[in-house]
Order: C-alpha cells, then structure tokens, then sequence
C-alpha cells in the first residue's frame, strides 16, 4: 500500500512538471511555456478546398514570416470549385512520405478532412477548434495533421491556432502507451 502510494505521488509530481502553462494573451488565445518533446520542425504541408483558399493562402504568407517552409498542394483558387478529399490526401501523404513534418488542412468544417487524413497509414490527424484542443492533440497524441473548419473561426484565430500547433509538442510518458495502441489498430 505505502510503495503504491508513493509511485502515485512520484507520477503526480511528474506529471505536474510536464504540464503546460497557459498565459492568457489580450485575444484570448494561450501561449505555452513547453516541458515537452520539442519537434523539429521546417516543414509544413497545407491544403484547402475552394471554400478555405482565401484563409490557405493567408496561413501560407503567415506561417512563411515564421520561418517555416510551406509546401502548398493546393487549390489554386477560390472559384473553381474542388473536393475536399483529393487535397486532404495529398496533405496525408506529403507527412507520411518525411517530405513534410506535419501538415495542415481546412475545409468550411474540417471534420471530412479529418476523416480523409485518417484514412492514410501513419497519419494522426485531429480537428481542433480552441487552444485547447490544439494543445491536446500535440501533447497527449502527437497529432501530426491538423484540421481547421475556416467557418468557424475569424482568419487571425486560425492563424494563431495553427502557430500555437506547430510550437506544441509532444509530452510522451504516460501518452506513448495510447499512441502504441492507436497505431496497432492501423496495422491489423
């Protein structure tokens, strides 16, 4: 009992050294201060149907002055209008073929998109709505893509969801057991 009880507190201990600290920042959005895994990086594919081309290409300029470099795999406009899956996919396989780190998709919803990305072996792709569930997805499952629905937030939201991703990383420990599983699913 005693020998359980003082692993308990060495695992709360731990686990309250990993935990992120959000700041508040004047738009509401958080700023992490990281005890994680931190990724490296460079990399980024992004993807969008005719409905998320304006936001796709704002992200692009944006994500570009942060220094990463962005592989664009289109659309190429907003008035031809495309379907979501052929670019989610192109998304996928740009992460899972190491050319890219992670990728970013959106859509008007992100949910098919989602789906789309978690068709593709390898792929753990999380939509995500709110600072904190960007934060979720990168530190407790290692969310390689991201999706965004671009009709549910303002483009200066999105943006700094999608920054707040690319910096959060992943705590491992007690999360490498579930992502294990998660891939064993993929494999059988």
């Amino acid at each position: 009992m005693i020998k359980s009880k003082n692993r308990r507190i060495k695992v709360a201990n731990l686990q309250t050294q990993k935990r992120r600290i959000f700041v508040a920042t004047n738009k509401g959005m958080a700023n992490t201060q990281e005890n994680t895994f931190k990724d490296q990086v460079k990399r980024v594919a992004i993807g969008a149907d005719h409905g998320a081309f304006d936001t796709k290409e704002a992200l692009k300029k944006y994500l570009g002055t942060l220094g990463y470099k962005v592989i664009d795999v289109g659309t190429t406009d907003s008035s031809t209008k495309v379907d979501y899956p052929d670019f989610a996919l192109a998304v996928a396989k740009k992460v899972v073929s190491g050319e890219c780190e992670r990728g970013i998709m959106l859509d008007a919803a992100g949910i098919g998109s989602s789906m789309v990305c978690n068709k593709v072996r390898g792929i753990r792709a999380a939509l995500c709505w709110s600072p904190e569930t960007i934060v979720n997805s990168r530190a407790h499952n290692n969310a390689n893509v991201l999706t965004m629905g671009t009709m549910q937030h303002p483009i200066g939201d999105l943006l700094s969801m999608a920054k707040l991703w690319l910096e959060s990383g992943f705590e491992g420990g007690r999360h490498w057991p579930r992502i294990n599983k998660m891939m064993a699913i993929e494999r059988n």
